[in-house]
């Protein structure tokens, strides 16, 4: 009797392929991927490293929108007949990336139904989070917007172990993405560290405890 093979719903390893409108390039910290009002005409994944998304507005003041890691999409709104990109996305540390063209991408979802699948899953959990990011920033202290964003970061949340912060995020960085001052930043980090939340050894460690500030703490009004 044959044996059935198993669809493969690894999307590494399926975009890693070489093939007609796909392609996989390696970027040093630093370097950009694409920049706000470039054509966008493909669909990103990543297989290593960290990069930054952040938006730029008509006065020129720059917000970090996302910290994107292993196993993320990004710049798939081109499916969805995005013409322009509205984020630059930028390497934070040396990363790998796979590009995929837009037909590539729209033939990949035709003919591999469990990578569809996969990619709509990704699309649903997105938008949960974006719901989620929405509610933080309406209802949630900029100290527990702070915990929940080191606990997104270091994958709380997620599928396998929650790993160390490695790729060095400034404090700036931070304060940019819950909407807060450097100097609230820095001293929440401090507070965290003293309650034993969190700890330093070259990166940021975050203890399971931080997971209770955000679970437990009843949301109110922003400060």
């Amino acid at each position: 009797m044959a044996v059935k093979k198993k669809a493969n719903t690894d999307p590494g390893a399926l975009l890693s392929v070489p093939g007609k409108g796909r392609s996989t390039t390696k970027y040093a910290k630093g370097e950009l991927v694409f920049s706000q009002g470039d054509l966008s005409d493909s669909v990103f994944y990543v297989l290593s490293g960290k990069l930054k998304a952040t938006v730029l507005s008509d006065r020129g003041k720059e917000a970090v929108a996302a910290i994107l890691g292993p196993d993320e999409f990004f710049g798939e709104a081109c499916m969805a007949g995005q013409v322009q990109r509205l984020i630059t996305v930028s390497a934070m540390s040396d990363a790998v990336v796979v590009r995929v063209e837009k037909s590539a991408m729209a033939g990949l979802l035709q003919d591999h139904a469990a990578f569809s699948q996969m990619f709509m899953t990704y699309i649903l959990n997105r938008t949960i989070r974006v719901e989620a990011d929405l509610v933080d920033q309406l209802f949630n202290s900029s100290e527990k917007r702070l915990a929940r964003l080191l606990l997104l970061l270091a994958n709380y949340g997620n599928a396998g172990k929650p790993e160390p912060i490695l790729t060095k995020i400034s404090q700036e960085t931070l304060a940019e993405m819950i909407g807060t001052t450097r100097s609230r930043v820095s001293f929440f980090m401090n507070r965290f560290r003293k309650l034993g939340l969190i700890s330093y050894n070259g990166h940021i460690e975050v203890h399971k405890s931080l997971l209770n500030l955000v679970l437990h703490e009843r949301p109110h009004i922003k400060d």
